[in-house]
């Protein structure tokens, strides 16, 4: 690491991270303090978010050393709620973070204790400074709550770090100021993991080379290659090929031929065609057929993708831990510990070839070119939010960048990935047999998509990476890609076997609203599926949406008075469904038949699951449907629900 970085721990061994000869100063041209309840709570949840097996990082302090003290030029609002917290868990502070010209905020500091006790005869009340003062009320609200467990909140405290980064001498310091808050946010974690890894790097122009590459992966919007700026494309076709659409090389060499000798282009724009009356953007990433603009929004954001590569990377290169009973890599994508995730793979990584930490510069070469093939392959087979136009209304998207006529006129358009196998010779065979598997892995990947909403358990992703990228990527190059929706409907076997029948005992598949979402998800793939392969096509319109509730059919609670209550088997997955998390309250106690009417519109749009049970609700005979659904249906509908799941899954 740098040695302008340096690693401050909150609290430690040796004090805490404002025991220091330094004074931290708060310059008069930053805005007073002003964090209330949002920003506090979140503080406390996320230190009590840590977990015991490795640090985790909170946030940058950028610093510029002036006159034998830090001037504090970004970071300020933390390292002041910073101070706060440690006062009010009774942590003693040396008195080193002042306010420049700020009497009042610098008397409320050096009076927490007093204000803690409520001591008002000892302090001049009318000489505190309002903004703390609420912060330290916040704090103190938060840290007295009954659920409130001292003893781990201080274990874990001791797990955090903030980074100190100082600003090269001769900075002009008011013009980064303003840089920085006009962007309205911290140096990232990724920003520290880029210094670090090209600090590696001894070479200027390989350290140039490698940032250009970096730049381009880190902007998640659009496809990587359209992030290539150069005069005629130069160095898009000599990375990607004429048609845009190749895959990146896997030599040094050649990356230092395409970009070390051209000069990539900006996309700014002059003062004077900025002021002309008719200018605007040109935004756009490229076309699709009928000539509709589109834009791409990734399923994940930068951080993670940084750490999904650093697993392929792992993989690839038979990457282990020096000591044998420990992990290189946490299973968990955890953003907040990016720089531990980067530096555990560094410091403690053995290859074939030897230590990491033995050549580091290898491995800064090594993961930069992983990092832009996984981009590329990330791009082309992983799904995407595609949106139409000016439209607000997105779909699941796979698709490739192609390129359209000659030379600098090159346009860039989109056409369905390629799932095709040798075989397919003529274009109306090779068109209907793609966009099948088109749909189908669309289909199987937003249903593990909406199944796991959280970046930090989307371990789907990283296994398709790692299909696509082992063995020179020799999976995209044969007829195994045609596979692919299988690769992926594995990962969601793999996950209902786990999770759901491993779990249910005896044959009562009675988990309630804790059954896994992957299992409602899965079931809906295999019954579109089968729809499109039969000749009715009644789900075609099926899409997979963020349905996260599980709601009982008949509910746990009937609304009062109206219908009997189920005691016996309202758990059971065949009166279960999934819905969207908007609707639940309404939906919860009311009888199968008053759903059935009342959500019709939002049954006919939702779960094929739900469907089905929505149609299977009527009265038999004499007995109404909620009754008939509770002594009969639900059974029925169960067995052959779970039948297909067993089937899939190879349950006998």
């Amino acid at each position: 690491m740098s040695k302008l970085v340096t690693e401050l721990h909150i609290i430690g061994e040796n004090g805490n991270m404002f025991d220091t000869d330094m004074e931290y100063i708060i310059p008069l041209y930053q805005r007073a303090y002003a964090w209330e309840d949002k920003q506090l709570t979140q503080l406390i949840e996320d230190i009590n978010d840590v977990a015991e097996d490795s640090n985790y990082y909170i946030g940058s302090l950028i610093v510029s050393k002036q006159f034998g003290r830090y001037e504090v030029v970004d970071g300020q609002q933390r390292l002041t709620s910073l101070y706060l917290l440690l006062n009010c868990l009774g942590i003693k502070t040396k008195p080193t973070l002042t306010f420049a010209c700020r009497e009042k905020s610098n008397y409320t500091l050096r009076n927490i204790e007093e204000l803690l006790l409520e001591n008002r005869s000892k302090i001049d009340m009318d000489r505190i400074e309002p903004g703390i003062q609420r912060g330290i009320r916040i704090l103190s609200h938060e840290l007295t709550k009954d659920h409130f467990d001292r003893e781990s909140f201080m274990e874990k405290l001791a797990k955090i770090i903030v980074y100190r980064i100082e600003v090269p001498e001769n900075t002009d310091l008011n013009r980064y100021y303003e840089i920085m808050n006009t962007r309205g946010e911290q140096l990232e974690q990724h920003d520290i993991l880029k210094a670090t890894l090209m600090s590696y790097l001894s070479d200027d122009s390989e350290k140039g080379l490698f940032a250009k590459i970096w730049d381009a992966c880190s902007d998640m919007t659009g496809y990587v290659q359209m992030h290539f700026i150069s005069k005629n494309n130069a160095v898009r076709e000599a990375i990607f090929g004429s048609e845009w659409n190749s895959m990146p090389p896997n030599s040094w060499q050649k990356y230092k031929k395409a970009i070390s000798g051209t000069t990539q282009e900006t996309t700014g724009h002059k003062i004077c065609d900025l002021i002309e009356k008719n200018f605007k953007v040109e935004d756009d990433e490229g076309y699709v057929d009928g000539d509709v603009r589109v834009r791409f929004e990734s399923v994940i954001e930068f951080p993670y993708f940084l750490l999904h590569t650093l697993k392929v990377y792992v993989s690839l290169y038979g990457v282990t831990h020096e000591i044998a009973t420990s992990k290189i890599v946490d299973e968990l994508l955890d953003d907040k510990k990016l720089l531990d995730a980067f530096n555990r793979v560094v410091s403690c990584g053995i290859t074939d070839t030897g230590r990491i930490a033995d050549s580091k510069e290898d491995f800064a070469r090594g993961f930069i070119i992983c990092l832009l093939r996984t981009r590329y392959l990330f791009d082309k087979y992983i799904i995407k939010r595609e949106y139409a136009n000016d439209s607000a209304d997105g779909e699941w998207s796979l698709k490739s960048l192609h390129v359209s006529g000659q030379q600098s006129k090159k346009k860039a358009y989109y056409g369905n990935s390629e799932f095709t196998r040798s075989g397919e010779w003529t274009r109306t065979e090779w068109t209907r047999a793609n966009d099948w598997r088109t749909k189908t892995n669309i289909m199987m990947q937003s249903a593990l998509r909406v199944s796991y909403t959280s970046p930090k358990v989307m371990h789907w992703i990283t296994k398709l990476l790692i299909w696509l990228s082992e063995a020179d990527c020799k999976n995209i190059k044969n007829d195994a890609i045609t596979k692919f929706d299988k690769v992926a409907e594995n990962i969601a076997i793999d996950a209902v076997r786990e999770n759901f029948f491993q779990v249910c005992s005896n044959g009562v598949y009675a988990m309630g609203v804790n059954t896994p979402h992957i299992v409602f998800n899965y079931l809906d793939y295999l019954l579109w599926n089968d729809d499109r392969n039969g000749k009715k096509k009644k789900y075609s319109d099926f899409v997979f949406e963020f349905r996260n509730s599980v709601e009982h059919w008949y509910p746990q609670n009937p609304s009062e008075g109206t219908f009997e209550q189920w005691k016996d088997g309202v758990d059971q997955f065949g009166n279960l469904c999934i819905i969207q998390r908007n609707v639940n309250s309404k939906f919860s106690n009311m009888s199968p038949e008053a759903k059935k009417s009342t959500f019709k519109d939002m049954i006919v749009k939702g779960s094929i699951k739900l469907r089905i049970m929505s149609e299977l609700t009527e009265k038999n005979g004499d007995k109404p449907a909620s009754l008939y659904w509770k002594e009969r249906a639900y059974k029925a509908h169960e067995e052959e629900m779970l039948g297909h799941l067993k089937k899939a899954c190879n349950i006998e």
